[in-house]
Formats: C-alpha cells, structure tokens, sequence
C-alpha cells in the first residue's frame, strides 16, 4: 500500500496536513499489469485461449481461412497431422476449419444467454433488495422457485416452448441463469443500501432513484460483473449441451456441441472428431474461470 506524506499546515502549525500522493503514470500502470502478468502464467495463457477464441469468433476467416462445409471425399477421417492440424471427419471436411468458425455461433449463443441473465437478474435482485418489505418477499420467492428447478431440465423446458434455433437456446440457457445473479445482486444491493453514504444521502433529501443509480447501482455491479465473467464458462457448456442434443443450428453448423454429436458415431475408430471439439470447449471454459477467479481477487482486494 502506499504511504500517505504528512507535512505541517503552513496556516496551523500544530495541525498536520496529509498529502496524498500522485496517481500513477500511464507507465507505471502498465509496468504494475507487467509484473502482475509476470507472477501469474496461468492467468497469461487463459487470456492468450480467451483472445484466440474471440478472434476465432468475430475474425474466424484470419485463423481459418477455408470453407468449413466444403471437403473432400478422399481426405475423410484422417487423424490429426500437419496438413490438417485437428484431422477430418466423415466428409473431408477440415475439423480445425470447422471448430475456428463454429466459435462464433457458440459464443453468439452464449453472450445472448449471459445478457439476458445479467440484465434480468440484475433488476430483480437489485429491485427486490433496493425496495425490500413485501416486493423482496414475492421476487425470492420466484427465484427459489427458478433456483428449485435443475437449469438443464428448465433450459429444456424452455426451448420446448420457444423452439429450435441458436437464438432460442440463448434465450433459454440465460432465463436458467436469472436465480444466480438476482441472489448476488440483492445481496449486494442490501449491503450498500446500508452503508454511511446512502443514509447520508438519503437524510438530505436525494431521491430514491438518484440514489439508486448514483451510489447503489454503481456499487454494487462490481460482483454481478465478475459473476458474469464466470457465467460465460458455463453457459458456453449449457448452450453446447444443448447443442449436442440437437436443439441448436441445424446442419451443416459447425456448432462445437453438434461437431461433438456428429463425432460420436465414430468415436471407435475416429477419436479426433469428439476430442478435438471437446478440448476446446474444455480449454475455453478453464480459461474464463481463470479470469474471473483473478478479477474476484482483484475486486476483494480493491473493497
């Protein structure tokens, strides 16, 4: 931590005056994030996984820059090797192509899927702690009920209403996802509701919603976001789930859950077809939960 300057009031001797010292340079933060990075590996090869599978996702051509329907029929089912560094499948087709250009359908689906629970969630707990008295009584009470159901069976249930369809999904896996954080943003919203600021703020006549939006809200989006963080992981697993059991993007979508289940077939024979998806959806996966270990640390050290 660093130390406070204390030095004499030029005004008032005998009171001492405390001088804070200057923020950091823009120098000086990066050399801090250097040698944090420096201390940390795995943190760096989780945001190197990260940073490949978002350019895989919006610049899949610039990683893979072939046709992920087209093959051909004389290279199918070829084990990994240099010309086809995650082998072929049933048609010639190239699994790697296919996997770099499926990112963008799955993490469509999954950013859609964290949206919505972030923001519906977010407004029943910071709703139902912000109010409190009878609103808090009915909000958690719909969310032990959300809380009640497995998020696989209501995921299911969902899309039995909605549809098929990658968009669909989304929808489904994030209502799933409302429980969680509507509990962490009530949690936190009731803690800052009571501290010194908001009373004072409160006691000279600031209204509720300046309030709400300028000191609670604010305040407490800092665990919501890191819950987010985290969410992403598993919703990329719920959606590929999903995926795998046909309710995605029909074929020929190179969704990483339906590669996986175009694989399995041939797992026998043709292991690369469902190993090769898997580790990356498993890779992805660890390496946002990494993150936003690392972003927890950081906020409860900050708090």
């Amino acid at each position: 931590m660093t130390e406070l300057l204390i030095r004499s009031d030029a005004a008032d001797p005998a009171r001492p005056a405390v001088v804070l010292p200057e923020p950091p340079t823009r120098r000086e933060r990066w050399a801090r994030l250097g040698r944090l990075l420096g201390h940390r590996p795995g943190l760096v090869a989780a945001i190197v996984v990260v940073v490949l599978v978002l350019l895989a996702a919006f610049v899949p051509s610039l990683l893979a820059p072939g046709d992920p329907n087209t093959g051909v029929v004389a290279d199918k089912l070829q084990a990994p090797s240099g010309a086809h560094v995650f082998g072929t499948d049933y048609l010639g087709r190239d699994l790697y192509t296919r996997v770099v250009h499926g990112a963008s359908l799955s993490l469509q689906a999954t950013l859609i899927a964290v949206v919505v629970a972030l923001v519906a969630g977010g407004l029943i707990g910071l709703l139902a702690g912000f109010v409190g008295r009878w609103v808090d009584e009915a909000l958690m009470r719909l969310v032990d009920v959300l809380l009640s159901i497995p998020a696989i069976l209501l995921s299911l249930a969902l899309i039995t209403a909605l549809g098929y369809g990658t968009v669909k999904v989304a929808i489904a896996v994030g209502i799933a996802s409302v429980a969680g954080f509507a509990r962490v943003m009530r949690a936190e919203t009731m803690r800052i509701r009571r501290s010194t600021y908001v009373e004072a703020a409160r006691s000279v006549g600031t209204r509720w919603y300046v309030s709400l939006w300028r000191h609670v809200l604010p305040n407490a989006a800092g665990p919501v976001l890191v819950l987010a963080v985290l969410e992403f992981g598993l919703a990329i697993l719920a959606v590929s789930s999903l995926s795998f059991l046909g309710y995605g993007a029909p074929p020929p979508s190179p969704e990483w859950g339906s590669l996986i289940a175009e694989g399995r077939n041939y797992l026998a024979t043709s292991w690369w077809l469902c190993a090769m998806p898997g580790l990356t959806i498993a890779a992805t996966v660890l390496s946002v939960n990494r993150i936003s270990r690392a972003l927890d640390g950081e906020w409860s050290r900050a708090r």
